[in-house]
């Protein structure tokens, strides 16, 4: 094991010989050479905010209480706490083989490192169109940008009118990027001084030029006709009949239980918990990560889901193989949430209604999520600090990358356990309108997709290779 110089006072840390052989473990590490410097930077960060002690000596609560820490600044990007993170772990696992490191589950961390922003899905209605409006042009680059700001009015109306018809924020964010495309293709015309034709016009350019699917046309499709119809007041004609094209029929990718069974043993730590939750109760990805401590009810075994799609609730039973890892990462967030309250946050977005009624609300055990991020989110207008749950990327990519380890040459993602959910149901003989219920489909037509791989006749028939 290799040692660091101990200092009197909080300073760097990686100087003359410690730092080469510190640069020597990022070079094996595959780390650029021109990284070097700033994950020095970031390892000093690190140390300082650790203390005087040895990085030896520290445990791994330590570790992960001073991670905990810097993340609450509110001066790291994300990129840089990923930085620093990678920067750490080399530190203590690859520099100082600390066995205290090695209990810490690193890609927890690392999938941290990015925060849910303001325009996420699950608290971008928290924002004014006004407000969201702002972010996309202040981020923003190129045409596109250039049109939302000259047409700045137009696009608050067309998304107030979207909320005020209680449409899901991803509608709303792909509709108002199909109204921009559409007003840019005219070279920034203002759409009432269109005519219907021109949205004939734009439509056959995404399907001949842009070659786009029937499910794209249509879907710019709806977002014209409601600029057209709610929000301009103007005729569309029998446009909505006559120009949309087929939609072809998909069937949805599924698992078999030996791939499910596969995968899941790829993954570990939250990572796993989450897709088991996928699997043995049918939820969505985003309902999954947005869960808060509150909707998991032990005594009757089963699993809230608050204001999912279509703003509907539903109950989802609560596998009793995850029972005693739920209690355990309870225990966990609420240590985390009283850290956040010690140390003047402990903040959580909740729906605005019950933020107006119940003040405190926000601060209590009840209202955290489940699977919080390992660090602290800063608006950057209001200036408010809270913690939001895990981003869905970091599950994403653990599900892609454990399908191609166990070698699952299928189209694997996360939704793909809510497909083999409702089919393994109904391979097990539970009634269609319960399997319905549970994945919260309105239409039981839509559930009846999953009767594809069941043994039904024409299915069942041998090939006459075969015979």
């Amino acid at each position: 094991m290799n040692e660091i110089p101990r200092h009197n006072q909080a300073k760097k840390y990686l100087t003359g010989e410690a730092r080469f052989q510190y640069e020597q473990c990022l070079a094996k590490e595959n780390i650029s050479q021109k990284q070097h410097p700033f994950m020095v930077l970031r390892a000093n960060q690190f140390l300082n905010a650790a203390g005087d002690h040895q990085p030896l000596e520290l445990s791994a609560a330590t570790i992960e209480n001073t991670l905990t820490s810097l993340g609450r600044e509110a001066g790291l990007a994300d990129w840089q706490f990923d930085q620093l993170v990678d920067a750490v772990e080399v530190l203590l696992i690859t520099y100082l083989d600390s066995p205290a490191a090695a209990k810490i589950d690193w890609s927890n961390w690392k999938y941290s490192t990015r925060i849910v922003e303001a325009d996420h899905p699950s608290i971008a209605k928290e924002k004014t169109p006004e407000e969201l409006l702002y972010l996309k042009v202040k981020r923003g680059s190129g045409p596109l940008n250039k049109i939302r700001k000259q047409h700045r009015d137009l696009l608050i109306r067309f998304a107030t009118q979207i909320r005020a018809k209680g449409y899901a924020y991803r509608t709303e964010e792909t509709y108002e990027q199909w109204v921009v495309r559409y007003i840019e293709f005219f070279r920034g015309e203002s759409p009432e001084k269109l005519e219907a034709d021109n949205i004939t016009t734009f439509l056959n350019h995404l399907v001949i030029e842009r070659n786009v699917s029937a499910s794209t046309q249509n879907q710019a499709l709806n977002a014209l006709v409601f600029l057209y119809k709610q929000v301009l007041q103007l005729p569309v004609g029998k446009l909505e009949e006559s120009a949309r094209s087929k939609r072809k029929k998909t069937i949805p990718v599924v698992m078999t239980r030996q791939e499910v069974k596969m995968l899941l043993n790829e993954l570990i730590d939250w990572q796993l918990e989450v897709a088991s939750l996928l699997y043995g109760t049918g939820m969505r990805v985003m309902e999954g990560l947005t869960l808060r401590v509150k909707d998991i009810d032990f005594d009757y075994q089963r699993i809230h889901v608050c204001q999912a799609k279509g703003k509907k609730d539903r109950f989802v039973p609560l596998p009793k193989s995850l029972v005693a890892g739920l209690k355990l990462q309870i225990q966990k967030v609420a240590a985390l949430h009283q850290q956040d309250l010690d140390a003047g946050f402990g903040e959580v977005s909740i729906p605005e209604a019950l933020a107006r009624k119940y003040p405190n609300a926000s601060k209590e055990l009840r209202w955290q999520y489940l699977y919080p991020s390992g660090r602290l989110s800063v608006d950057s207008r209001s200036g408010e600090v809270r913690r939001h749950h895990m981003h869905e990327s970091g599950l994403q990519r653990a599900v892609k990358k454990a399908a191609q380890s166990c070698g699952i040459n299928k189209r694997v993602g996360c939704h793909t356990f809510r497909h083999s959910f409702a089919t393994h149901l109904l391979e097990t003989n539970h009634d269609i309108r319960t399997v319905q219920e549970l994945l919260g489909h309105a239409d039981v037509a839509t559930t009846m997709i999953y009767t594809h791989v069941l043994n039904r006749p024409g299915i069942s028939v041998s090939s006459p290779l075969d015979l």
